[in-house]
């Protein structure tokens, strides 16, 4: 399926007003040149995903560092022209396109080799590792539908019940839509709860649709917390 005009037109529009904005400097604005723009503004994901997704956050917001927003996976191969110089002349410092990642290690078995930061107990009070995930099947937040987001959440949740009788890991999944107060006011007691994304989101699309989809799990200890459909870049 093609591109419709209409969404060209933004493309095209969304490119005149980087080029004439001095104040830009964004790596959007760098890369996006005019070859780029005829080379991809035409091009679709299998997903659906268009130019105009990956590019819309940063026209809208001219004081972005970055601009553009993945849409889709695919979207990194199918618009390479414009996101292999971001990532690897600016914002990977050297990464390539045929680079790999290092091979996955979880660290299983090999716990007892970390040191211990803090022996006598005087300056950390927590820790915190962030990762972010997606489905496969699925596209990013910025062209996610309300079903897709429905959807989603039933699936993790799944997974999340298979973890009740688990004695480190069992614990509650909290969907945004249709918290109470209560435990609005306890999870945000327990810097737990999040809110909505800011403005470079949500010129993305990136926050559509909310709170569906959206909510935390924490074990019974309130020792492991996952936030679920809130990061998306």
């Amino acid at each position: 399926m093609a591109v419709p005009p209409d969404v060209v037109e933004k493309i095209e529009a969304g490119y005149k007003k980087l080029q004439e904005a001095p104040e830009c400097k964004s790596l959007l604005k760098k890369y996006f040149t005019k070859e780029v723009m005829d080379q991809c503004k035409g091009l679709k994901t299998k997903l659906g995903a268009n130019l105009l997704d990956v590019i819309q956050s940063g026209v809208a917001n001219l004081d972005s560092g970055v601009g553009v927003y993945a849409p889709d996976a695919e979207s990194y191969t199918l618009f390479k022209p414009l996101f292999d110089p971001i990532i690897q002349v600016d914002y990977h410092n050297g990464f390539g396109p045929n680079q790999k990642q290092p091979q996955t290690d979880l660290g299983e078995g090999k716990t007892q080799l970390l040191p211990d930061l803090d022996p006598e107990g005087k300056f950390i009070n927590s820790t915190r590792v962030r990762c972010g995930r997606s489905l496969q099947g699925y596209p990013f937040n910025p062209c996610l539908t309300k079903e897709n987001y429905t959807e989603m959440q039933d699936k993790v949740k799944g997974v999340f019940d298979q973890l009740k009788s688990d004695p480190e890991l069992g614990g509650t999944y909290y969907p945004l839509e249709g918290m109470t107060k209560e435990v609005q006011t306890q999870l945000i007691k327990d810097h737990f709860l999040f809110k909505e994304g800011d403005r470079f989101l949500q010129a993305a699309n990136a926050c559509r649709y909310w709170p569906t989809g959206r909510g935390i799990y924490h074990n019974d200890k309130k020792a492991n917390l996952t936030k679920f459909l809130f990061n998306f870049t």
